[in-house]
């Protein structure tokens, strides 16, 4: 694909000729300012930029194709970028980028080799910033077969040994006063839920409640020969909120600032919290998904498993076939239709719990009004 259009510098404000990106690698990057998922990769993907600017990779380059409402909020938006910028008053190629590069949703990241080849074209490319962010670097095709293959041996040796501990520490903090460390290696053989949360965020607030009495539950009904537990691994801004914070849970935890809370959350890829990742007896990954798990199944999602997971669907088909197909909410004005996942249930947040939902939902064909069967709440 040949690009003639001009792109304007955010530094010193020249008009830069397409020719002089000739030779580099080249992000096209649509995102907006309005959006928030684009505000949170902004920062990274600044970070991921400058990084390998000042490694001396002047041969990479980012171009921003801006969604932003106006021109005001498009100079505020690009003042915080160190790239350059198709000009806002460019409609045409914006317009042509988005259906050149079949865009999706935003952010949308696509890298460009130098030789302009489809075949090396990457289009995923918030992916790989998120999961690899500097180590993708000249995002071809081969570095990310390379990169694919680590991670699996990566996740082949796993243990909770090599997950949890480092040299200077073996053990993870309890609240039992006469046994404040527990040793790493006693988690071995039961059933692990990481859960990355923080005080400071709402929304694992709102979900730790839940949580508890669900690993309460969980560990009451346990056969005698199984065992769950859960390790919080936090991202509290200090001591004190990780304290307090910690202080609600009846669970473990890393200490607070311990580095392998960097390490885990990239080891597993946590882009959000609160988020919980679960780990089978073997120590080996089972799901990254147990916060969505636990609010569409609660305790009967243990033990996370594929075979589980199974047969909760199975079920949970069975017995949507006596619900009834339309519903109404006392927060609704129109009426619900019950739908499957197959005829647009799912994925979807509650509008009723604002948790995760997938399957059957009772949904709004008018306005897009969606709740899990269990969140109607008749008029």
């Amino acid at each position: 694909m040949k690009i003639i259009w001009l792109v304007s510098s955010t530094v010193d404000k020249r008009k830069v000729k397409i020719s002089e990106l000739q030779g580099k690698v080249v992000g096209i990057y649509f995102s907006a300012n309005w959006y928030s998922p684009c505000r949170k990769f902004n920062e990274l993907l600044i970070n991921v930029y400058k990084q390998l600017r000042s490694q001396g990779h002047n041969d990479f380059e980012i171009v921003l194709v801006s969604s932003d409402e106006d021109i005001s909020a498009f100079n505020n938006y690009r003042a915080s970028m160190p790239w350059l910028a198709v000009p806002y008053s460019d409609l045409e190629t914006k317009k042509a980028l988005n259906q050149t590069f079949d865009v999706e949703a935003m952010p949308w990241l696509v890298f460009l080799q130098p030789n302009n080849d489809d075949a090396t074209m990457l289009h995923d490319g918030v992916e790989l910033i998120y999961r690899y962010g500097i180590e993708a670097f000249p995002f071809t095709n081969e570095r990310l077969e390379i990169l694919h293959k680590e991670q699996k041996e990566k996740e082949e040796s796993q243990t909770l040994v090599n997950l949890l501990t480092n040299h200077d520490r073996n053990y993870l903090l309890s609240h039992d006063s006469l046994s404040p460390q527990v040793a790493v290696t006693s988690l071995q053989g039961k059933t692990i839920g990481l859960y990355f949360s923080a005080q400071w965020c709402l929304p694992c607030v709102k979900f730790i409640p839940k949580l508890i009495s669900i690993y309460q539950r969980i560990k009451q009904n346990l056969p005698q020969e199984e065992d769950f537990e859960i390790v919080f691994v936090s991202s509290d801004r200090d001591e004190a909120s990780f304290q307090s914070y910690f202080g609600t849970m009846p669970w473990l935890a890393i200490p607070f600032g311990d580095p392998c809370i960097k390490d885990l959350a990239k080891h597993f890829d946590v882009r959000e919290i609160p988020s919980l990742v679960i780990l089978g007896p073997d120590e080996k990954t089972v799901t990254k998904q147990g916060r969505y798990l636990i609010n569409l199944y609660q305790e009967n999602a243990y033990p996370f498993t594929e075979a589980r997971l199974e047969f909760l669907e199975k079920q949970m088909d069975e017995e949507a076939k006596s619900l009834p197909k339309s519903a109404f909410h006392q927060r609704h004005q129109h009426e619900l239709n019950l739908v499957s996942e197959s005829t647009g249930g799912g994925p979807f947040i509650c509008c009723d719990c604002e948790e995760p939902g997938s399957g059957w939902a009772y949904q709004c064909l008018e306005c897009g009004f969606e709740v899990h069967p269990k969140c109607v709440r008749p008029v």
